[in-house]
């Protein structure tokens, strides 16, 4: 992957983006101070290289509940039995495909891999589990802990020093 030159514009639009990415480019433009076809260019630019990976909405599963019902949200720890390349692979392969998994990590130390999952309710997780750990022979131990409250939820990336 290319490397790219970042400045101090650059993090500022991408300051602004993480706030709010629905705001027009005329209202970005002025929000960091450049002319819009600047802001045009460079917004391109930080796409291009893979600084923006994607732009989504961000929904509230609190408001949400009278119509979907809370849901189950889950964190999963998962330690596989064998733990070489080729196997975090296809276990990371396959989970990262299943729709009820919002976040995979490998991590170290302890397990290979850290799941948010979230599902309807728990017949749904155990459904879940079934497909996913259950019925892989790779996976020795699964531990879940299930979320009682969301005090915080916050995708940004700290860019300040």
């Amino acid at each position: 992957m290319e490397q790219i030159e970042i400045d101090a514009t650059d993090m500022r639009l991408l300051e602004a983006l993480q706030t709010d990415a629905s705001i027009s480019n005329q209202a970005l433009a002025e929000r960091v101070h450049i002319s819009p076809p600047t802001c045009l260019r460079r917004v391109k630019r930080l796409r291009d290289a893979g600084l923006i990976e994607r732009v989504v909405a961000l929904l509230s599963t609190d408001r949400l509940a009278a119509a979907t019902g809370h849901g189950l949200t889950a964190l999963v720890e998962i330690t596989l039995d064998r733990q070489g390349t080729d196997h975090q692979q296809a276990f990371e392969a396959r989970v990262i495909q299943d729709a009820a998994v919002q976040q995979c990590y490998r991590v170290s130390p302890g397990p290979d891999f850290v799941l948010v999952v979230h599902v309807a309710d728990m017949p749904s997780y155990l459904v879940l589990a079934q497909r996913l750990f259950t019925s892989d022979a790779n996976v020795r131990n699964v531990k879940a802990f299930f979320s009682t409250h969301r005090a915080k939820f916050e995708p940004r990336v700290p860019l300040s020093a």
